[in-house]
């Protein structure tokens, strides 16, 4: 083998077997948690359980179903895969701590490969400093498998459910939405132009904001410590990882309420928005149904919201109802229409 630095290097998975390539991986992830007493190495991570409760949530990504590899670097990835699961802690009003990471893999991936997958991971355990404690790794069959569990912790008083919400609530969302769904859009068309002519370069039209919602989205962590600030314990929760119309209708059916959300208060990136005229879609739409912004939706006590609504990122869009009042969208016009879950579909 040529000595070029040119030369790309490829490590077969198999020259290093299952319980080397877990120590390759995972051989530069130190311990920042207090309650973590083992990490990866023995047949189960070792946490301590005092003082609060623990929260534990578990998300699964597939190729060709939750990301393409065609627009998707393998960093990136990584990354993502730990804030979808750090999300849903936050979602919680809990302080996310600790992660597992498990994949399986087919033949064509490398170790190098793997590498960069495991920097996006070590990088977001990093910077939200949360400890990587365990996993497992497996041959697939085709393509690249990842699950990810991730451990919060949180006083019990302080942990919030999607059932807890009051007629009256004020809503809130925690930053702009419809950009990670028209970053897709734009990454999308980038492939299906490439594929139909190799020659052309990608055009992102300098998208920051819409690609990186997309690539490289952020759990909202600073929302808890600004909730914990504030001394606000949101009577609901839950992140938008489906679309605002989707998860805004779980959390009303969960806490047994309706909804009246007005159109001109939901948060939109400018940029975002010119990017969906361009698609000629309607701006709002995409913020409404677009998902994948892991931003988080809150109702509040009415008195307690006077605490946060000047906080940066908070943004009223709303207020809960009766039951039987429904779940409906205010229009511009001053119109109410029934809202539809029109968000992503699982299945």
């Amino acid at each position: 083998m040529s000595d070029s630095k040119d030369t790309i290097q490829r490590t077969e998975i198999a020259s290093l077997g299952e319980f080397g390539l877990i120590n390759h991986l995972t051989r530069d992830f130190p311990l920042r948690q207090e309650s973590t007493v083992t990490g990866v190495g023995d047949d189960a991570a070792v946490l301590r359980g005092h003082p609060g409760a623990i929260v534990v949530t578990t998300d699964l990504m597939l190729e060709g179903i939750h990301f393409d590899l065609a627009y998707f670097p393998l960093k990136h990835l990584g990354y993502k895969a730990v804030v979808c699961n750090l999300s849903d802690v936050c979602a919680m009003n809990a302080k996310p701590e600790q992660i597992t990471v498990s994949i399986a893999i087919s033949n064509r991936f490398s170790v190098e490969a793997l590498d960069l997958l495991y920097e996006g991971i070590r990088e977001a355990c990093r910077y939200y400093e949360v400890d990587l404690v365990g996993g497992d790794t497996t041959s697939s069959l085709r393509g690249l498998v990842i699950s990810i569990t991730a451990i919060g912790r949180q006083s019990e008083d302080k942990i919030c459910y999607r059932s807890g919400a009051k007629p009256g609530d004020y809503l809130f969302v925690t930053g702009e939405l419809g950009g990670a769904f028209l970053g897709l859009q734009l990454l999308e068309r980038e492939k299906k132009i490439f594929l139909e002519n190799p020659g052309i370069q990608p055009d992102l039209e300098n998208q920051r904001h819409a690609v990186g919602k997309f690539l490289k989205p952020e759990a909202r962590k600073d929302v808890v410590a600004w909730l914990e600030k504030a001394g606000v314990v949101p009577h609901a929760m839950m992140d938008l990882s489906d679309g605002l119309s989707s998860d805004l209708m779980h959390l009303c059916t969960q806490s047994q309420v309706g909804a009246e959300i007005t159109e001109s208060l939901i948060p939109m990136n400018e940029e975002a928005k010119l990017l969906a005229l361009k698609f000629q879609m309607d701006p709002y739409l995409c913020a409404m149904n677009g998902g994948e912004d892991y931003e988080l939706l809150m109702a509040v006590d009415p008195e307690e919201a006077k605490k946060i609504q000047f906080l940066p990122g908070f943004y009223y869009i709303g207020e809960c109802k009766p039951k039987e009042f429904g779940i409906l969208l205010k229009t511009d016009q001053g119109k109410l229409h029934p809202m539809k879950a029109q968000g992503w579909v699982h299945f």
